[in-house]
């Protein structure tokens, strides 16, 4: 199948927009088709410069480039196909072309109402509780007085004329068989008076055009698919498939928004969030794997991914998820894939991190432990500075680490470490030795471990106390379980 994605450039790329290319790209690898990208700029108010570069690079961040059409090659932004131009607003003639068909074949036809009209217009029908609609004010103009408008060059919008004794019955690929009535549907503007057409005109144009097979899109564009349809029967071409997916929602319901939570990529990209992860949870808003598997990776998605199973009802953007796949993803990462992003990041705030040789194993103590990498250098900072360690700290009601104990528990750590060899300094050897010292001493596990790992990282929570002590080595651990005593004393 061939399938598309087709943003506005009026900002960085929503979330939700993200979601629809995720799935247009999956139909497309899943059938062994081609997935294009196109870009709807007719709204030239709108656009936003940089907004198609971001598209581009956030589509290649999450492994989902487009095969055809806008796309970035070698940091430039080209068009690839032979379809093109794939922007919109490089194709004004085409658009003009198919409006000036309508117009001529009564499908369509010119209005001359100003802004101001239209608005005392939809407020009446407000007030009247009806639902805005244009009332065809145009439709009723004399034949002459039309044409001489026309030739006068009067501003005007071209608008689909829309037969309201129709009844609109189609199948969605999500939603099943959806039925509108034609008095129901407004009489839709195709071509502004500006020359520039609207989405609807724009979108039938381009997708017959562009050979495209499947439309997938938000709910919101559920209502307007009629007239779409109608263009297309008006225009003498066979429609695509549509797939309606249901909205992003907050925890309350209501539709996702930025006065709530983030909605757009950049910003989770920006917060260290995954592609892996990212996409593994837009792909389970409003899709329903038919199992326990909550893990995908794009190749298992593409196998396992099926419109027959995208919900119609709203998803729940829910971030506690994300963060947990986020944790998921991290750990999946190998350990050397894992120690190498890592390790760029903490070399910014530890220089001395960026020629460690033993910098992987220090990694390997926090793999399990982390949900971002940005977490990362702030548990490995005990490595590279001298940790700064209180009383408080060391003390711990919980493990029933007293002020008074404390001194009793550090001298027998820097007494059992220092009797072991250096080249016994191994995570076995420390673990016997201090537990059974502490079990000579009648003194739990928790006593001995707490103030250990305090003295070594500074930190009220780390990687284990011998894995820790381990990586130190035996002369830093030594020096610093003296720097503890020294504090305490």
């Amino acid at each position: 199948m061939r399938t598309r994605f087709a943003p506005s450039p009026t900002g960085f790329l929503h979330v939700g927009g993200l979601r629809t290319a995720l799935f247009a790209w999956l139909i497309a690898r899943q059938t062994k088709g081609r997935f294009l990208l196109r870009i709807e700029d007719t709204d030239q108010i709108r656009s936003v410069e940089g907004a198609v570069e971001n598209i581009l690079s956030t589509l290649h961040w999450a492994g989902i480039d487009p095969d055809e059409g806008v796309m970035m090659r070698k940091g430039i932004m080209a068009q690839e196909g032979t379809k093109g131009p794939y922007i919109q607003s490089q194709r004004l003639e085409l658009y003009q072309k198919y409006a000036e068909q309508l117009l001529q074949n009564g499908h369509a036809y010119a209005c001359f109402c100003t802004a101001e009209r239209l608005t005392q217009m939809r407020e009446g029908q407000m007030a009247r509780k009806q639902a805005p609609m244009y009332d065809r004010l145009c439709t009723r103009l004399p034949k002459k007085e039309m044409e001489e408008r026309l030739a006068r060059g009067d501003p005007h919008v071209i608008r689909l004329l829309v037969p309201h004794e129709r009844v609109f019955t189609f199948t969605d690929k999500i939603r099943g068989e959806v039925t509108f009535q034609g008095h129901t549907v407004d009489d839709q503007v195709l071509l502004k008076s500006d020359g520039f057409p609207t989405y609807h005109l724009a979108h039938v144009v381009d997708d017959h055009l562009m050979e495209i097979d499947l439309v997938i899109r938000g709910e919101e564009w559920l209502s307007s698919t009629p007239k779409h349809l109608l263009l297309f029967e008006r225009l003498g071409w066979t429609p695509p498939k549509y797939a309606h997916v249901p909205l992003l929602l907050n925890k309350d319901r209501t539709k996702l928004s930025k006065r709530q939570q983030s909605v757009a990529a950049e910003e989770y990209i920006g917060k260290g969030y995954l592609p892996e992860a990212l996409m593994n949870f837009l792909a389970l808003l409003g899709w329903n794997p038919g199992s326990e598997q909550e893990i995908f990776s794009l190749a298992e998605l593409t196998e396992a991914f099926s419109l027959e199973r995208v919900q119609k009802a709203g998803a729940i953007f829910d971030l506690t998820k994300l963060d947990w796949l986020q944790g998921q993803w991290i750990r999946r990462l190998p350990l050397a894939e894992f120690a190498d992003r890592l390790q760029m990041l903490t070399a910014e705030r530890y220089p001395e991190a960026a020629h460690d040789a033993h910098f992987s194993e220090k990694a390997a103590l926090i793999h399990e432990r982390v949900t971002f990498l940005e977490e990362g250098p702030d548990m490995l900072a005990f490595f590279y500075v001298e940790p700064k360690v209180s009383v408080e700290l060391l003390a711990n009601a919980k493990q029933k680490v007293t002020k008074e104990l404390l001194t009793t528990i550090l001298k027998l750590l820097t007494d059992t470490l220092g009797k072991i060899p250096a080249d016994a300094w191994t995570t076995d050897t420390l673990k016997e030795k201090l537990l059974a010292q502490a079990k000579k001493q009648d003194l739990s596990q928790g006593q001995i471990l707490w103030p250990l790992r305090a003295a070594l990282t500074g930190l009220p929570y780390s990687p284990g106390a011998f894995e820790v002590a381990v990586a130190l080595g035996k002369k830093t651990t030594l020096a610093r379980l003296e720097g503890a005593r020294a504090v305490l004393e």
